[in-house]
């Protein structure tokens, strides 16, 4: 299905590969106060959601930095599954703190926010110069930011490793973002301990989330198949699938399909969630670098046009479908689509996932991965497809009138 390429076109022929420093094990989240210290930071903003102002992250946190004799303000009213004026809230808040250093703890949601106040507290701007085209300018951040350290609570996003942001810009009703290698974080403190109170459908979520963020960089377009940027400025964070994300997509996939079921069944098994925030750290490198495709992409307007769906079990002020849920309900339909472009790819992966492809026709590469999937979707009670999530057709029909979607079943199993 590639496309004739123009002969005049210039194709990328290098990658870079970047990544967080990163500090992994129980109980790290007390080494942040010296950690922030080594960087000379003085003011913190500490930035978390409602559902984890009291958690012992944040308290832990914040008496880390507390005994080094920085000083922490907590920022709370980060929005699960942020949206551009919550981003703008976040942003008001680091300004006029007049903060040197910033700390994320919680889900993507909180992450997110806090790359975004350092963003636009450092570099101040129209709120979508920075945004990602076409529907913002992608205006280049002009320089280095403020440290930021991440700290997951939940093992899913992988945004301690990356240089992205996203957010539901609610005029549209669709999900976007801002992406550059400045934004990511100068460290991630992967802290299995962080993780013991996810809810059991969150932490499918976050699951499916590393899944899909490995399936997809692993089956990106290959980076030497993608146009040169026009100056080495514009080199994007996403620059395609390479060998070195490849190896960490890879072990990824592996991990996240022998550990998602026990930790859903069974969260008092530490063993698997260590390897799941772990895991999600892995899958973030190899993503954070190749990017990812079709799935995150049809994922954003289901999730940005929920209207009164809220899964059992989450806590939430307004309707919502967790990022991974919206994720992981559109792909295998994703991956039966995209298998034609590389049999053998989707194969590997499948094989990646525990299946065994002896035998297996390259033809039915998509609806063998996509199976494995589905299995690994009821095993952990997702939603059987989006009318589950209440999404209706009107919702399908607006996607298509903006082309957000096209000829796509969107039903899982």
């Amino acid at each position: 299905m590639e496309k004739k390429r123009d002969k005049n076109m210039i194709f990328e022929t290098a990658f870079t590969m970047d990544t967080s420093s990163i500090k992994y094990g129980p109980g790290v989240t007390r080494e942040v106060g010296f950690d922030m210290k080594k960087l000379g930071v003085h003011r913190v903003m500490v930035v978390t959601d409602p559902n984890l102002t009291n958690s012992e992250p944040v308290s832990v946190a914040i008496n880390a930095l507390q005994e080094e004799n920085i000083e922490a303000v907590l920022f709370d009213k980060a929005r699960v599954e942020p949206t551009d004026e919550s981003f703008k809230v976040a942003a008001k808040f680091a300004v006029e703190g007049n903060f040197d250093g910033f700390i994320g703890v919680g889900g993507g949601s909180s992450m997110d926010t806090a790359k975004v106040a350092n963003l636009y507290s450092t570099y101040p701007a129209d709120f979508l110069d920075y945004v990602n085209r076409p529907i913002g300018k992608g205006i280049p951040v002009p320089g280095p930011l403020k440290p930021m350290i991440a700290i997951p609570t939940t093992a899913g996003t992988g945004s301690e490793t990356t240089g992205v942001a996203i957010f539901d810009l609610e005029v549209m009703r669709a999900k976007t973002g801002i992406a550059h290698r400045a934004l990511r974080p100068i460290m991630g403190i992967i802290d299995p301990n962080n993780t013991k109170t996810v809810p059991k459908i969150a932490a499918a979520s976050c699951g499916f989330d590393v899944l899909c963020h490995a399936l997809e960089s692993l089956t990106a377009l290959p980076y030497h198949k993608r146009p040169a940027p026009e100056s080495l400025e514009l080199r994007p964070a996403y620059q395609g699938a390479n060998p070195i994300s490849d190896l960490w997509a890879s072990k990824a996939i592996e991990m996240v399909s022998r550990n998602i079921v026990r930790v859903v069944q069974d969260p008092s098994d530490d063993d698997a969630r260590a390897s799941m925030i772990l895991v999600a750290t892995f899958a973030g490198i190899g993503f954070g670098n190749a990017g990812v495709h079709l799935a995150h992409g049809m994922s954003y307007p289901v999730s940005g046009m929920v209207r009164e769906y809220i899964p059992e079990g989450i806590k939430s002020e307004h309707p919502i479908i967790p990022h991974g849920m919206g994720v992981v309900l559109v792909s295998p339909a994703v991956f039966r689509f995209t298998a034609i472009t590389n049999p053998e790819l989707h194969l590997h992966a499948a094989e990646l996932m525990g299946v065994d492809i002896s035998g297996v026709d390259k033809k039915d590469a998509g609806e063998v991965l996509a199976g494995k999937i589905i299995e690994l979707m009821r095993a952990t009670g997702m939603p059987n497809g989006l009318s589950e999530n209440r999404f209706i057709i009107s919702y399908v029909n607006y996607l298509r009138k903006f082309k957000l979607i096209k000829n796509f079943t969107c039903v899982s199993y």
